[in-house]
């Protein structure tokens, strides 16, 4: 009789207690999952792009793809040749400064540092940073700019070249501004916007540089992004 008893108390246990344990223990997990918002859909910036694609029997039709920032060819603080595929499987910051600016450039360049910082030990964030006085900002200058502002040359790039080049990049890749010029001598683009790309070199948001509060917001925005990239996503 105690042997059946025994039996009856073990066989409750496993068809009530445990499944209601493992139920209030899941529920317990859901709730209190961590915060992050990798569920959240970030927007896509630019115009869409048509080109030709081929169908599993290899014909060709007309599709649309997201636009995506073009190539580039700069020289970086170390002197050093950087090309837009530096920007593949990478997350990437952008902003346009030069190194004399002391107005909203002093409050970018901390909050990059902020951004530095923070995803330090991560090989999937980059930052450029485009200088917009390129006359002025030669390698050395930018060296000593790059020293000045503790900048670790693993994952930030201050980038310098041809005006007209970067003034075209900045108006027609990054959609930075929408002045128009020519990146002539009275040419000068001032903007305090940061920029915030995915792996795919597609623009995902625009941030005001020198606002800690946006700026704490994109650095949340490239952790949602970087957790996209581990979590499948959803075919857009």
């Amino acid at each position: 009789m105690k042997k059946n008893s025994l039996g009856f108390l073990a066989a409750l246990i496993v068809v009530v207690v445990f499944p209601v344990v493992f139920f209030l223990f899941f529920d317990y997990q859901h709730k209190h999952r961590p915060t992050l918002e990798t569920d959240r859909c970030l927007p896509i910036y630019g115009p869409k792009e048509a080109y030709m694609a081929k169908d599993s029997k290899g014909r060709e039709y007309e599709d649309t793809a997201y636009f995506s920032v073009p190539d580039f060819t700069f020289v970086n603080h170390n002197g050093d040749t950087i090309r837009r595929e530096i920007m593949n499987g990478k997350v990437v910051v952008v902003d346009f400064f030069f190194s004399t600016c002391q107005s909203i450039c002093i409050d970018m360049s901390r909050n990059l540092k902020r951004v530095q910082d923070k995803f330090i030990n991560d090989r999937d964030v980059l930052i450029l940073s485009y200088t917009v006085d390129p006359e002025t900002d030669s390698v050395p200058r930018l060296f000593d700019y790059a020293v000045e502002k503790d900048v670790n040359s693993k994952m930030w790039h201050l980038l310098t070249g041809d005006k007209k080049e970067i003034y075209k990049l900045a108006r027609n890749g990054y959609f930075i501004t929408a002045m128009q010029g020519d990146g002539g001598p009275n040419d000068f683009i001032h903007d305090q916007k940061f920029v915030l790309l995915d792996k795919e070199g597609r623009i995902r948001g625009y941030y005001d540089g020198t606002n800690d509060q946006s700026v704490d917001r994109m650095m949340d925005d490239i952790q949602t992004l970087l957790v996209s990239y581990i979590v499948p996503m959803k075919k857009k």
